[in-house]
């Protein structure tokens, strides 16, 4: 078996971040986000994924009492390529932030760059715009990623 996570927990909770909408009430994505920012997530995961190679996934909601365990778990079971997956779990609720890079795409994104990007979500998320910095925070680890060496065909 494949050790797919080799990243440390980057667990940003503050005090002084904005009450999440996912404590309204409800628990769907479809309440909680409008269709636009349903489509700017779906843009934003898309074009990540595309760029690097990697496989970005996302998941809103709570993560239990082990943030770290349960975004691990998530990872694991976030499709069939663990290694060159990245998965960043956020928990309003709770104000954690958890990316949990496969072993692949770890060595394209160092903890200092996954920090760097966790930092930039949360003070979007402070200022009450979670979608902004779930893109802004896409953008910047696909930037630092980079393009995957063996990508020469870019369209098929």
């Amino acid at each position: 078996m494949t050790r797919a996570l080799e990243a440390e927990s980057h667990d940003t909770a503050t005090t002084s971040t904005a009450p999440a909408r996912t404590e309204e009430g409800g628990g769907k994505a479809e309440q909680i986000f409008s269709f636009q920012e349903l489509a700017r997530l779906d843009e934003a995961l898309t074009m990540s994924s595309r760029e690097t190679g990697l496989r970005f996934t996302l998941y809103i909601g709570d993560l239990g009492k082990q943030t770290r365990v349960t975004a691990e778990q998530l990872h694991a079971r976030s499709g069939a390529h663990p290694s060159d997956a990245v998965l960043l779990a956020v928990s309003p609720g709770q104000r954690v932030v958890e990316v949990v890079t496969g072993a692949g795409a770890a060595r394209r994104l160092p903890d200092r760059a996954c920090a760097l990007a966790v930092l930039s979500m949360t003070g979007s998320f402070a200022a009450g715009d979670l979608v902004g910095g779930l893109v802004n925070g896409l953008r910047q680890l696909s930037d630092q990623a980079g393009h995957p060496a063996g990508l020469r065909h870019p369209h098929h």
